[in-house]
């Protein structure tokens, strides 16, 4: 198997443990009937991969398990492309845990293979195009699932961009028209984070990138631009500002994203990285035989 990096030493233990706990939770918030009918008789079962993609969301669906009592051995790495079927990773525990474990654990992987997948494909369009800027997601995330989405951004190879609120201070239109100019904006940011937060200004043209690079903005963001209009704004922005990192942001997918790469263009962040993935298919098949390895077609479907 290929080597990656290990992404999981990003991710505290307790907030695993945090997010295991609230998503059982909300799946069994009372009777498990069905855990009822099958009993604690141990068995195993067998994760597989069944449409191609990125396998990633390992530490989620281990820590899923682990909170119900079960064990995990991974046949795959984390990052590596998976053509189904595959055999991903073996489960073992008591039957009622097993499948109290399985859905919660199966949209965890699910969402994050495909979010990691979007984003390895429009890493490769930049690639390809000779680009050597970062692709990014954003903060257009599912309510109480940001973690496993950035962390599946990661493991496609894109950046996070900011995680939340507190990582970066993302001045947008409605920030500037409430403080009545960038300038006002950008002051008022200044003054509550201090040196060690980066400033972002979202951008509507030329002459707001400038007001705001001047007035000493980290990052500008040009919003909505068509690419016609984004290259030679990011140049002459760039003669005047070399030291500004220039975002690109809005509209942009995997099929048009290579025009809107460039070499004044340092980010591109594109929003359909979570909101637009399509999940890749697993599920998880108790064996009929827990003592032995079975093929695939010895599973119980």
């Amino acid at each position: 198997m290929a080597s990656h990096p290990d992404l999981s030493h990003l991710l505290p233990a307790a907030r695993l443990r945090q997010l295991a706990r609230d998503w059982l939770q909300e799946d069994a918030p009372s009777f498990d009937y069905g855990g009822y009918t099958v009993g604690d008789r141990q068995e195993r079962a067998v994760l597989l991969c069944k449409s191609p993609g990125i396998l990633a969301g390992f530490p989620f669906f281990k820590a899923i398990f682990a909170e119900v009592g079960c064990s995990v051995e991974w046949f795959q790495s984390e990052g590596v492309w998976a053509e189904p079927i595959t055999r991903v990773a073996e489960v073992r525990g008591p039957a009622k845990d097993l499948l109290l474990g399985e859905r919660v654990a199966l949209n965890c992987v699910g969402r994050c293979s495909g979010i990691a997948t979007l984003a390895a494909k429009a890493c490769r369009v930049a690639q390809e195009a000779g680009w050597r800027g970062e692709v990014a997601g954003t903060r257009k995330t599912t309510p109480g699932f940001r973690l496993p989405e950035k962390y599946a951004l990661l493991v496609g190879g894109a950046s996070c961009h900011r995680y939340d609120l507190g990582s970066l201070i993302m001045l947008k239109d409605n920030h500037v028209w409430a403080s009545g100019s960038i300038t006002q904006a950008i002051q008022n940011a200044r003054r509550v984070g201090g040196f060690a937060l980066k400033i972002e200004v979202e951008c509507r043209s030329l002459e707001e990138a400038v007001e705001a690079a001047e007035c000493g903005a980290d990052i500008v963001m040009l919003d909505n631009f068509t690419p016609e209009d984004l290259h030679p704004t990011a140049s002459t922005l760039k003669a005047s500002f070399p030291l500004v990192t220039i975002e690109a942001s809005g509209g942009i997918t995997e099929d048009n994203l290579a025009k809107f790469v460039g070499p004044n263009i340092d980010v591109v962040s594109l929003g359909c990285l979570t909101q637009s993935a399509v999940v890749v298919d697993f599920s998880l098949k108790l064996c009929r035989d827990p003592a032995s390895k079975p093929p695939v077609r010895n599973f119980i479907f």
